[in-house]
Formats: structure tokens, C-alpha cells, sequence
């Protein structure tokens, strides 16, 4: 890697306070990028000030020729875009050399939801686990309801604390893309299941070789370790299988069902926006879509001349 370009990530890190996982996915493109570009010039020794307009051309045509998706592409080029820009505006180039490239335009893609009725089932299925009184149980009601109920992103989820939920005002703090704050409230279905796990959280809590950051953890796994991000998604993952045979669900579409069933019910859309967390309002309006989309199919369904 070039130093200009772990100068970038350490920027996007410390900076813009990007989430990890972000960071990961800028460093995977442009390292590909440059993997691209040493081959494409045909030398070891390039320098950034020497790529031109066409070299970026170039590696976009050559992930087109891998058959990469039009989204996985047009990801790439926002990444590379962002590093120009950064060497620009820190002097070490003259000018973007991708910067009036056009993205391949994007399908856009309705997101992945359950219906009323799906969801009554999943639920069904976690009540009853959760009336064993186990810790596995009575947690994973609770992380449904804060995923439904809430709308909470899966990584958001995984790195709520206790100290972060207001019982009394029925709200909790969240810490969202960008590590931005935002307060979402609590239903009382969320808060009925907390009460339901509280006991059996504290059985697990403190256990010896526990960190302190484990021992705030909201959500703890039988070793009394914050539940991971791929155990969430296996439980959730699960349950949605069991109420929506091979749909292949992921945590997400219960945050795509919070924004949906509030569209559908008249909600504002500068409202669920701000519950979702969302910078752009464009991005809460494919919710707006997918409630046209079942408009039409009902109609299409129902009525004798549709």
C-alpha cells in the first residue's frame, strides 16, 4: 500500500470517524485499484500525479469485463473519486482525474420486508422461546423487538450498552453510521422484553475473564461476552427463515419492515427519516416505492379489469 493511501484511511478513520467496516470496504477497492494500475502503466514506481482520466476509464472497464455488478462498480469509482479528492485538497495532485466520471446507473432495488402477517409469526415463534425464561430466549425477543420495533441497524444493535437505554422515558440513545448519535424511542413490547431478560442477563454478567466493555454490553452470550454481530444475525436469520421459508431474510429487513408498515400507516416521511438516521431524505424514499409496489399489486390482485 502507498502511504498516500494509508494516510487516506487513517483520515477516513479519525477523521470522518467512519465505521470499521466502512474503512475496511475504501482500503479493499483502492488497493484493487492499485493492483490495476501497476499492471495498466507497466511500471512499480508510478506516482498518483501521473494517473489520468483514461487510467481510471480503464479500471472501470476492467471490472465491467469481470462481470462485477453495476453497484459493486459504481462503489469502486465513489471510493477512488474520494482518495483523488483528498490528494487534491491536500496538494499532492493538480486535479481528480475521476472526478467527472459517471457511475453506471443503478437499478434500484426495493428492499427486502415482511409482511403484517410474517411478522406476527416471527414473533409468535420468539414469545414462546421466551416464556422458557431462558437467557437465549428472552434475549432474542428483545433483540427482535429492538430491530422492528426501533429500526435499528444490525451494527447498532450489536454495540448498544445498558447505560444507553432511558426506561423512564422510554428511549434509548443509538449510535449510528459515522458513530452520529441519535435518540429512537422504545415500544412497550421492547420494554416488556427487557424486563423478561434483565434476570437472566444478570446470571451471565461479570463472569470472571469478562472486560468491562463485555460487562456494559447490552446484549451477552452464555460466557457473559457481548453477543457478536454474526450471532445476531445467525438467531435472527433463523427465526425469519421459520416465517418466511426461503426468502433468505437477513436483521435488515426488520429495519425495512419498521420504515415500510410506518409508510404504510401515514407516518411522515421526514419523521421516519429521522428515526432511521438517515442523512438523505432520497435515502428513506425507497420505502416510499415499496408501498406504491404493493399498492399496485393489490390492485392488480383484486380488481376485475386491472
Amino acid at each position: 500500500m502507498t502511504s498516500e493511501l494509508g494516510e487516506f484511511l487513517r483520515h477516513l478513520e479519525s477523521g470522518r470517524q467512519l465505521s470499521g467496516n466502512t474503512v475496511i470496504a475504501y482500503r479493499r477497492d483502492l488497493e484493487e485499484f492499485e493492483r490495476f494500475l501497476t499492471e495498466h502503466l507497466g511500471v512499480a514506481d508510478w506516482e498518483w500525479g501521473e494517473v489520468d482520466r483514461n487510467s481510471v476509464r480503464a479500471f472501470l472497464g476492467w471490472c465491467h469485463r469481470r462481470d462485477l455488478s453495476r453497484r459493486t462498480i459504481a462503489r469502486r469509482l465513489s471510493a477512488v473519486r474520494s482518495f483523488f479528492r483528498f490528494l487534491h485538497v491536500e496538494e499532492r495532485i493538480e486535479h481528480n482525474p475521476a472526478g467527472a466520471l459517471r457511475a453506471p446507473k443503478l437499478e434500484r432495488r426495493l428492499p427486502g420486508h415482511l409482511g403484517r402477517g410474517e411478522v406476527d409469526s416471527v414473533f409468535a415463534i420468539a414469545e414462546a422461546r421466551a416464556s422458557e425464561n431462558t437467557l437465549a430466549g428472552t434475549r432474542n425477543l428483545l433483540i427482535l423487538e429492538l430491530l422492528y420495533g426501533s429500526g435499528l441497524r444490525l451494527a447498532e444493535l450489536h454495540g448498544m450498552n445498558m447505560g444507553e437505554l432511558d426506561l423512564l422515558g422510554e428511549q434509548v440513545k443509538v449510535r449510528g453510521k459515522g458513530r452520529k448519535e441519535r435518540i429512537v424511542p422504545l415500544t412497550a413490547a421492547t420494554l416488556r422484553a427487557l424486563r423478561r431478560y434483565e434476570p437472566r442477563r444478570g446470571e451471565v454478567q461479570g463472569r470472571d475473564g469478562v472486560g468491562p466493555d463485555d460487562r456494559r454490553a447490552l446484549l451477552l452470550g452464555p460466557s457473559g461476552r457481548r453477543l457478536s454481530r454474526r450471532g445476531i444475525q445467525r438467531i435472527v436469520g433463523g427465526l425469519l427463515e421459520m416465517a418466511a421459508p426461503g426468502a433468505g431474510l437477513s436483521p435488515h429487513a426488520l429495519r425495512h419492515s419498521f420504515a415500510t408498515h410506518l409508510l404504510d400507516a401515514g407516518a411522515d416521511l421526514l419523521a421516519v427519516k429521522e428515526l432511521l438516521g438517515h442523512v438523505s431524505l432520497s435515502t428513506t424514499r425507497i420505502y416510499t416505492h415499496t408501498s406504491r409496489e404493493r399498492l399496485k399489486k393489490a390492485y392488480r390482485d383484486a380488481h376485475p379489469r386491472a
